[in-house]
């Protein structure tokens, strides 16, 4: 205790001895203190962020320690930027020489510093609430990104409100009372914010669309997986590499397809057609069902199918044996159910969902015979060469059945005809 008075003693006398020196020379003595100041203030800070350093950055970096990249805890340096402005609004009073408004203005500064420093820090904490929230394995089902990025706004909303009383000289309930004339005004600044905080709370609710999720909205021009979910934007990454940003209010107002259930189920569909030529559909004679019973998929099928055309002709009595009465096997209905037969007995097909082979609506480009199927691997590279070397087999085994794909005629079918054309002899005139 008698050192520290000694120090306390010794100090007082050399400050006493300084104003006597400076005497002559009073703004020189305002600046000595005042430099005095600020440098106390630098040792303050130096000193509170080491002791910050040490202990909340060991506190706080357990939070983020098991991240995959280092996490810089900003929030330390910030807190102790608070000490510098306290000791500069306590010993501001100090210098001498400094007009009342000027001390005055820099205690409103330094309180209004505070309150910024604090409200950063208070932000940057929740953004390693968000870091330390999104680890956890349901974090993609339920985001709390938007609930977080609403708190940030009330907080700065706040925070500027106070640092504008505190500048202003007036108390922060009377500023807030006099705001309230403005409430349609913040209304309609805060539009955008409103409705997004809206949509955010029901897309998190009922889960409509979760981070990784593929989603399809061919109005934003977005075709890609869920990055982020935010308070005002949606981000996509589009399969080209870019990225799109929908706004979150049009995941509620507008339509959008999203894939997760495919994922979910564990089967992707196929839904294409071949494109038969209707001039290769004919019946089978006897001589063509022996051939078509080759197929080991068709042999029971045809054998069946014999008997049940068999004992129907027969019941048509003399009629049954004209062609034109009786029914007969068509080379399509075949090829038909031979297509049926293959999907069922594919390994990579799932058998468990729907299986169509169906006929659409002939047209001008053909019969079209649709595939309606669902693989088992639902990736995207494999669902392709499954989806490919069905009908790599398909095309290939059409001429076995005498059906052809219809293809419009191209420039190969024009000169092969224009050649056949010029080789026929030229006939001689009539007389």
């Amino acid at each position: 205790m008698l050192a520290i008075e000694d120090v306390e003693s010794g100090a007082m006398r050399w400050l006493e001895g300084m104003r006597t020196t400076l005497e002559p020379y009073p703004w020189a003595y305002t600046l000595m203190v005042l430099a005095g100041l600020l440098l106390a203030a630098w040792l303050a800070n130096f000193l509170t962020r080491k002791i910050l350093l040490r202990g909340l950055r060991r506190m706080l970096g357990l939070l983020a320690r098991h991240s995959e990249a280092p996490y810089r805890l900003k929030l330390v340096p910030r807190l102790a930027n608070v000490v510098p402005a306290l000791v500069i609004s306590a010993g501001i009073g100090w210098v001498p020489g400094l007009p009342a408004p000027v001390v005055a203005f820099v205690h409103g500064a330094c309180q209004a510093w505070v309150v910024l420093t604090l409200a950063m820090a208070f932000a940057h904490l929740l953004d390693l609430l968000n870091e330390g929230y999104e680890r956890r394995p349901d974090a993609r089902n339920k985001p709390i990104k938007g609930y977080l990025q609403v708190l940030k706004i009330a907080i700065f909303v706040i925070a500027g409100l106070s640092i504008v009383a505190t500048l202003a000289g007036v108390k922060f309930l009377h500023l807030v009372t006099g705001l309230g004339a403005a409430t349609a005004v913040v209304m309609l600044i805060f539009q955008d914010t409103i409705l997004s905080f809206v949509a955010s709370v029901q897309i998190s609710t009922d889960g409509r669309v979760r981070i990784g999720d593929w989603i399809e909205m061919p109005s934003e021009n977005a075709d890609g997986d869920v990055t982020d979910i935010a308070l005002h934007t949606v981000t996509v990454q589009n399969w080209d590499k870019t990225v799109t940003t929908i706004p979150t209010r049009k995941l509620i107002s507008e339509s959008f397809k999203n894939w997760r259930g495919m994922s979910e189920a564990g089967g992707r569909r196929i839904k294409r057609a071949l494109y038969l030529d209707q001039a290769s559909v004919h019946f089978v004679e006897p001589d063509g069902q022996a051939w078509l019973k080759r197929f080991s998929l068709l042999r029971d099928y045809l054998e069946a199918k014999e008997r049940e055309l068999a004992e129907w002709n027969a019941g048509l009595g003399a009629d049954g044996e004209l062609p034109i009465n009786a029914r007969r096997v068509t080379n399509l209905g075949t090829f038909r159910v031979y297509v049926e037969r293959y999907l069922r007995h594919h390994p990579k097909i799932h058998q468990d969902m729907t299986l169509l082979v169906r006929q659409l609506q002939p047209g001008a480009s053909g019969i079209p015979l649709e595939i309606y199927c669902f693989t088992r691997d639902i990736r995207w590279a494999a669902y392709e060469g499954i989806q490919s070397d069905i009908f790599d087999h398909l095309l290939a085994i059409l001429p076995e059945f005498g059906l052809r794909v219809f293809q419009a005629p191209g420039g190969a079918d024009f000169r092969a005809l224009l050649a056949a054309g010029a080789a026929r002899p030229a006939q001689a005139p009539a007389t």
